[in-house]
């Protein structure tokens, strides 16, 4: 906190998909804050964000793992 009570917030560290290739794919960055997971266009960084309450998105990818292991 800040001497006025405040918090201050540190910007989002954004990170890309591991099942990017680099090669300027179709691919998303993802970011974590304590509350929030934001998720983005990894080609436009300067475009919309998603933002999902970090529950819901654990619950997401938790869907998804279980889906690829039945799969």
């Amino acid at each position: 906190m800040n001497s006025a009570g405040a918090r201050t917030h540190s910007p989002p560290v954004w990170f890309t998909s591991s099942y990017s290739n680099g090669a300027g794919g179709e691919c998303v960055e993802c970011a974590t804050t304590d509350e929030y997971t934001l998720v983005r266009d990894s080609k436009g960084a300067t475009g919309p964000v998603v933002t999902f309450q970090s529950g819901a998105w654990r619950s997401f990818v938790q869907d998804l793992r279980q889906s690829e292991s039945t799969d």
